[in-house]
């Protein structure tokens, strides 16, 4: 197995790439008595239009496939559940679907050869029938009603939409009522059949075991399948510039919740850099400590800090500042002052206090095995080693950070997605 390391936090990651392509990673943890297992595929709600690798044939499946096939994965032909039996053993288990892939997943002190058994037989038999497909729909159905109803969801819907025309990134994962009544098990067994193949697929495994005998325990599950050449999925072409610049709708909320947003291009180079110096400039701009925060919470315009998030994949990039108050236009008016402010006159003493705190939160992760596993799994979809945050961060220096400053932080790529009272 090749194996990387992070002498800066003593972390170590066991990989192997297996003949029929699936990646393995291992992350043995001797502090702990669980494991934590993630089994996923660079399969999202953006990959709706593809050519399958074998039949060159090009598709398009309706919105919400890949989390239509989430859901259904679980079901069994003796009528059991599979997230049911985890349960049952003691296995906190789940799954999930994001933009760019889903992911199938237990946490577990003891069972852990029954849970595996569990969960390499259910992600490698699907049974989908045209009864429990029909079945599926009035249930998702309730949880797409739900997520409209959210108005966290509907503030960061709205962003996206200010902040693409065209990206399938403003698709809901879940679909819509209209779109999931178009899916059939024909429709699912395709993009099983393309996008489960383990060449498309990563399984990351972190607690305490061998790596050996670990990765034999998982060859000896696995199914032997035909090799599939690469699945060429089509996206709409990059737009530089935002679709609109504000979106507001009313829920009820007792408070209105903003969202600021800033567009980035998806220029691919330094992809680790640009992160970090997003990140320590998010917190220098409004970060707990920030100038600007302690103006705002003292003014009664801010009651907490905001969340401060950084999307990117290689089809879309974007800024995400987003909280609650009394006033999100002046919350915008205040941060484009202070982004203005930095850009004139950089302040390198603050900046190296954030950098500081920043490297901080990027060490804590590393003692919890579910999110060495989930950064992992994360950034392995990007092209990413997730240990290049830890190796790479004293390279990103004042001079590179007002650099990416200029470039991202651009007044008119900047949206307001607001959710006001009624």
């Amino acid at each position: 197995m090749k194996v990387i390391e992070s002498l800066k936090i003593k972390e170590k990651v066991y990989i192997e790439k297996l003949e029929n392509g699936l990646t393995i990673m291992l992350v043995p943890k001797e502090t702990t008595n669980k494991k934590y297992v993630m089994w996923a595929t660079h399969f999202g709600s953006i990959d709706n239009h593809f050519i399958m690798p074998e039949t060159k044939e090009e598709v398009y499946v309706p919105d919400g496939v890949a989390h239509f096939l989430e859901h259904k994965m679980f079901e069994q032909p003796n009528g059991t559940n599979s997230l049911d039996t985890l349960m049952a053993l003691g296995v906190d288990a789940n799954a999930y679907t994001t933009n760019n892939h889903t992911a199938y997943l237990f946490e577990t002190t003891e069972h852990f050869i029954e849970a595996l058994n569990e969960l390499m037989d259910y992600v490698q038999h699907p049974y989908f029938t045209d009864q429990n497909v029909e079945k599926e729909k009035g249930i998702i159905g309730q949880e797409i009603g739900m997520y409209d109803d959210d108005p966290g969801w509907q503030l960061y819907m709205n962003a996206l939409d200010c902040l693409y025309k065209e990206n399938a990134i403003k698709i809901d994962i879940a679909g819509t009522v209209e779109s999931i009544s178009k899916i059939d098990k024909d429709v699912l067994y395709k993009c099983y059949n393309t996008f489960y193949h383990p060449s498309n697929m990563v399984m990351v495994i972190c607690g305490n075991f061998k790596p050996e005998e670990m990765l034999e325990e998982i060859k000896k599950r696995l199914i032997e399948k035909p090799k599939q050449g690469e699945i060429k999925r089509i996206y709409a072409m990059q737009e530089n510039d935002i679709h609109k610049p504000y979106k507001e709708t009313s829920m009820e909320v007792s408070m209105p919740l903003f969202m600021i947003g800033f567009k980035d291009s998806l220029e691919q180079e330094n992809k680790v850099q640009k992160h970090i110096a997003i990140e320590i400039l998010m917190n220098m701009f409004i970060g707990k400590s920030s100038p600007l925060y302690q103006k705002l919470y003292q003014e009664g315009i801010l009651l907490a800090q905001p969340d401060l998030d950084y999307e990117f994949t290689n089809d879309y990039a974007h800024v995400l500042i987003s909280g609650q108050s009394k006033n999100p236009q002046k919350i915008q008016e205040e941060l484009l002052k202070e982004i203005q402010k930095q850009k004139e006159q950089f302040d390198e003493e603050h900046f190296e206090r954030m950098k500081k705190k920043v490297y901080g939160d990027y060490v804590v992760e590393y003692n919890n095995i579910s999110d060495i596993a989930r950064i992992l799994l994360s950034d392995y979809f990007k092209g990413i080693n997730s240990f290049d945050y830890i190796e790479q961060f004293q390279t990103v220096t004042a001079e590179y950070t007002k650099q990416i400053l200029q470039e991202v932080f651009d007044e008119k790529k900047c949206i307001l997605s607001v959710v006001k009272t009624k």
